[in-house]
């Protein structure tokens, strides 16, 4: 088979993982085309964490379409997985159908896999290679890839800017700055995430909620994808959000990390339905290090943080922001206004240089997407 038609499998492979966007985690977003003297027999996708895996229903397809996969080519966007979890090993069902070639955009990060599937596959016979559009490939799963090989979950901070650079009014006010196609591409923001992380300060001047909502993600299957709500922690050093903030009425988990050890104020946190998280602190505030081991301990791969100019400066800072996205209202606040991030700096040689990847117009606002410029 030409380069040329491996190109376009793949990349149907890789529309087909997208499917998985909102659902997968915190399980890698996968497609899989299955193709014979150049016809595809079957298309598949994982679709929900411990659901069966893209090469699985790709090959369930086939097999009802066509009866058997025998002498056919696989394409997938990961390394067929090795070991037994929720699921079987795709290595072994793809072995044991009598394909002779499978093409991987790229080997799996995960330790339990990470070129024991491809090995597996190769020992039986069957031709396997590896590294097509392994950039795409990385990039619809760069949350998995983090937590499995730097051990804490990506990281982009969302945050929404007047065109003169200002979040809200000194005194706080910030509703509405952008307009409801933007609010309505945070949600689907929100969705794809493992968690989301504000301040209290936040979540208490905005009274937010910080959950999904299918009426405002304007996308075909809401309902469904709703269902699987964030992970919604709250830095709150103090212990201030308490009950009947509209936040403990939403559905999903809700963590309230604090340093706060009065144990009535935990009580009513619990009772109302959310969860203590009694982390370390530095110079009073919730170490974010610690923050990040957590999140990796519930096997976060997406974080999204949704907070002010203090929180937003403290994870840069950190070193903890792999992403920004900006949200830009056509509209002046004035030098009063709060600053995008508390990001004290003096001189030229200290700016912090960004790496613009995507710049859009959203309803009336526009979307900077841009990363740190690293050394």
């Amino acid at each position: 088979m030409s380069d040329i038609a491996d190109r376009e499998y793949m990349a149907e492979a890789l529309q087909l993982a997208h499917n998985g966007l909102y659902t997968t985690s915190p399980n890698p977003r996968v497609g899989s085309v299955i193709v014979r003297d150049g016809k595809v027999l079957g298309r598949g996708w994982h679709e929900w964490a411990g659901a069966a895996h893209a090469e699985i229903n790709a090959l369930k397809e086939a097999k009802k379409m066509y009866g058997h996969v025998r002498g056919a080519t696989v394409y997938v966007t990961l390394e067929p997985c090795s070991h037994h979890g929720k699921t079987p090993p795709c290595c072994e069902a793809l072995a044991a159908e009598g394909v002779v070639r499978v093409v991987v955009a790229m080997q799996d990060p995960n330790p339990l896999v990470s070129g024991r599937g491809i090995a597996y596959l190769r020992n039986a016979g069957i031709a396997v290679d590896s590294g097509l559009l392994e950039a795409e490939a990385r990039q619809l799963n760069v949350g998995f890839i983090s937590r499995m090989e730097r051990k804490r979950p990506w990281v982009r901070v969302k945050l929404a800017m007047s065109l003169d650079g200002r979040t809200a009014m000194a005194s706080g006010e910030s509703q509405w700055l952008t307009g409801p196609a933007a609010r309505s591409d945070v949600q689907r923001l929100r969705a794809r995430s493992c968690a989301v992380v504000s301040g209290v300060d936040t979540v208490l001047h905005d009274n937010a909620a910080l959950s999904v909502r299918a009426e405002e993600l304007n996308l075909p299957d809401a309902e469904i994808i709703a269902q699987r709500q964030p992970l919604r922690v709250v830095l709150d050093s103090k212990l201030r959000l308490q009950p009947p903030a509209r936040i403990f009425a939403q559905p999903g988990r809700l963590a309230i990390a604090t340093l706060n050890e009065e144990q009535r104020r935990w009580e009513q946190v619990v009772d109302a339905g959310g969860e203590i998280l009694h982390l370390p602190g530095r110079d009073n505030r919730i170490d974010l290090d610690a923050l990040m081991h957590y999140l990796n301990q519930q096997q976060c791969n997406e974080v999204l943080v949704e907070a002010g100019a203090t929180l937003a400066g403290a994870f840069w800072r950190a070193g903890l922001v792999d992403w920004l996205t900006i949200y830009m209202a056509p509209t002046l606040l004035g030098s009063a206004g709060r600053p995008l991030l508390d990001l004290p700096l003096e001189k030229m040689r200290e700016q912090k240089r960004l790496v613009i990847h995507d710049m859009r117009a959203v309803g009336n606002d526009w979307r900077i997407d841009a990363s740190p410029l690293q050394p």
